[in-house]
């Protein structure tokens, strides 16, 4: 893929410089992985953890009507590949190459950034920055919080069920037990993690000195601004070119961490403030930035992926306003219940509501619209495509598409074809 080598000096954009909408989309795009070719056969476990650490941080969710969240984005980038070997890259004993904390939201992020978020385990340990209500439970508690941190010393590795304090918390606070608030801070404060998680999704906890690689564990702790520094780093490298906002929502930093940091990148050329044409706020462009000329993108997007869960970033991308309607009453349901948009070229240009029926071994579209002024022949054909793609990937035997959506009847012929 031709490429202009962001690196000479003569591409090298200065603050006055103004990039089209298009170029910036690009940008985007290769800087997420997207464009490389698949190959026939599956990713192999060096690919798939080459994906996610080019990312640096994927969402984790409990929702499982398709797959769970954090093993969409490496087949949306690499086609099929093998859930076990995420699962054994995430939890694979001490040798595991991504561990659980929070990056964004919930997250997998790479063990070698564990050292770079021990700033904010410091704080929540000191109350700051999470919970108000999980704040004053581990001060009020404090002996019981002790006491369930010494159980799993003792005993090894367990799930909050497994503890033998079970005392109920107050009705209207996640119904949470005391021992789950117990474990939700030790999580937060560093002190324990995930070990394991087991087939309902259900997280085992263990001591973190027990859980990552002996190498993580001896990096010397970088201070606050360093660590957030390079957070932010790797946010630039993974977006591209990003606004303020997306740059410190990748690794949710407040501003006040964010700005003088960024500013600090700014200074030593590392992010290249720019205007992108439609866009209010200013952009920055990461030196090293890919700027390709073309990307043949082809691929469903999971709601909570690197590339579309800041929602103001993909309506400036693409003209796309994408919000998750679970929480919505059906009726009031615009695109369906578990919505992926599809991603053609450099453009969204559809949406698909999908379930993965496995009683009957079909992955379901449930509905289907096309996004905008695309050409709902040629989307029909590549969504079919990439349909059964997944259905293949996700061990379900055809695709059957229901008639909801104005892409539905050319969809639902693509796919008998």
């Amino acid at each position: 893929m031709l490429q202009t080598p962001i690196t000479d000096p003569a591409n090298m954009p200065r603050r006055s410089d103004t990039i089209s909408l298009a170029h910036a989309r690009r940008v985007a795009l290769a800087a997420q992985g997207f464009g490389a070719p698949r190959t026939p056969q599956a990713a192999t476990r060096a690919q798939l953890r080459q994906s996610i650490e080019r990312l640096g941080v994927v969402q984790i969710d409990s929702v499982n009507v398709l797959a769970r969240a954090h093993m969409l984005p490496a087949f949306s980038r690499l086609g099929r590949y093998d859930a076990a070997d995420l699962h054994r890259l995430s939890y694979g004993g001490r040798k595991r190459a991504l561990f659980e904390y929070w990056g964004h939201a919930a997250s997998l992020i790479p063990v070698a950034l564990q050292p770079l978020l021990r700033w904010r385990m410091v704080r929540a340990a000191n109350g700051r920055d999470i919970y108000g209500a999980l704040a004053r439970f581990a001060v009020e508690r404090r002996v019981f919080v002790e006491e369930v941190r010494k159980e799993i010393e003792d005993r090894g590795p367990l799930a909050a069920g497994e503890l033998s304090h079970q005392h109920k918390g107050e009705s209207g606070w996640w119904e949470w037990s005391d021992s789950k608030r117990a474990l939700e801070w030790l999580f937060w404060s560093g002190a324990v993690t995930t070990k394991t998680r087991r087939g309902t999704f259900e997280r085992v906890y263990d001591l973190t000195e027990r859980v990552l690689p002996p190498a993580v564990l001896a990096t010397p702790t970088p201070a606050e601004a360093d660590a957030q520094r390079e957070l932010l780093r790797i946010s630039a490298r993974s977006l591209g070119i990003a606004t303020e906002l997306c740059l410190r929502d990748y690794f949710r930093l407040k501003p006040g961490d964010a700005r003088p940091r960024i500013a600090e990148l700014v200074e030593a050329g590392e992010l290249l403030p720019v205007t992108v044409k439609g866009w209010d706020a200013v952009a920055y462009l990461h030196r090293d930035a890919r700027r390709p000329r073309a990307v043949a993108a082809q691929a469903l997007l999971a709601p909570f992926d690197p590339l579309i869960w800041q929602r103001s970033r993909t309506e400036n991308l693409f003209g796309t306003r994408f919000r998750l309607e679970i929480y919505t009453p059906q009726e009031k349901r615009t695109h369906g219940y578990y919505v992926l948009p599809f991603l053609l070229g450099e453009e969204i240009v559809a949406r698909v509501d999908l379930k993965a029926d496995r009683a009957t071994s079909a992955l379901r579209v449930q509905a289907a619209h096309t996004e905008g002024e695309a050409d709902s022949k040629v989307v029909a054909g590549a969504l079919a495509a990439e349909l059964r793609l997944m259905a293949d990937w996700l061990g379900l035997e055809h695709v059957k598409v229901e008639k909801a959506g104005d892409l539905a009847r050319r969809l639902a012929a693509a796919i008998r074809r």
